[in-house]
């Protein structure tokens, strides 16, 4: 049988091995600490997670901040909430009025037109004028029109101004058609020769074209309110034998269109 060998007594022990006999139920004493130091022993349920003095300051901003952040966040998602349930009452609203009124735009025509004020036989500016005639048919069963301040009316040949005037303020109510006449006048026009020759071909064939565009504010009225401010546009081809008074209308085509906001 090999003989055990057991080391010196003042040998230190080996790293990973320890000395002793472990049948017995012996286990190996822990070293002794090195001189002028103390071991202290907490227990585990005393141990407190505290961040070093450096880092200390950054957990309390980080702190600080995430309050902040929620808040904003459920003010921004309260504020889309609110903006969205107005959006669908609104939406509803029109839905509603749309149904129970069966809103329509005002139709418009033309009815009459007469020239004067233009020579076309001299190089002078001209200051010409325009009695037009404009024809509105409401044929809403439950809506009234307001014309309001504002508007204008232009005639134009080409791409030039002749001139200009405004629309009555009156109100229309439902079912019903309004005849006004407006007078439109310009000042000191200068012609092309160009455009001087044109007219006078034109005028030789008792088919002189001219356009003209009307611009008015109007609110409607429903019940006993009254809506926001829209735009009504109309532009109508009017065409005319002749430039003098009274002229008379070869042919009229007109396209009107109302800006809602």
């Amino acid at each position: 049988m090999a003989e055990r060998v057991h080391p010196a007594a003042d040998s230190p022990p080996q790293s990973g091995h320890f000395s002793g006999n472990f049948s017995s139920g012996e286990f190996p004493r822990k070293p002794a600490p090195p001189p002028s130091t103390y071991v202290i022993q907490v227990p585990k349920d005393q141990i407190y997670r505290v961040p070093p003095p450096e880092n200390a300051h950054r957990l309390q901003l980080l702190s600080q901040k995430k309050p902040n952040r929620s808040n904003c966040r459920c003010c921004f998602c309260s504020f889309l909430a609110a903006i969205f349930l107005l959006l669908v009452l609104a939406g509803i609203s029109l839905a509603v009025l749309y149904l129970v009124f069966r809103p329509e735009a005002p139709k418009y025509s033309v009815e009459g037109f007469s020239v004067s004020g233009i020579n076309l036989t001299s190089p002078s500016p001209i200051s010409p004028k325009f009695d037009v005639t404009v024809r509105s048919r409401n044929g809403n069963g439950k809506l009234g029109v307001y014309y309001e301040k504002g508007s204008s009316v232009d005639v134009f040949y080409g791409d030039v101004d002749l001139c200009n005037g405004a629309l009555p303020v009156f109100y229309q109510p439902a079912k019903n058609v309004t005849v006004v006449k407006t007078e439109l006048t310009g000042s000191r026009i200068q012609l092309t020769s160009g455009v001087r020759k044109g007219m006078r071909g034109e005028v030789s064939k008792k088919t002189v074209p001219f356009r003209v565009r009307i611009r008015a504010p109007v609110r409607i009225k429903v019940g006993s309110v009254k809506t926001w401010r829209m735009m009504v546009k109309v532009n109508c081809d009017v065409t005319v034998d002749k430039l003098m008074a009274p002229s008379r209308i070869v042919s009229r085509k007109c396209s009107y269109d109302v800006d809602l906001w």
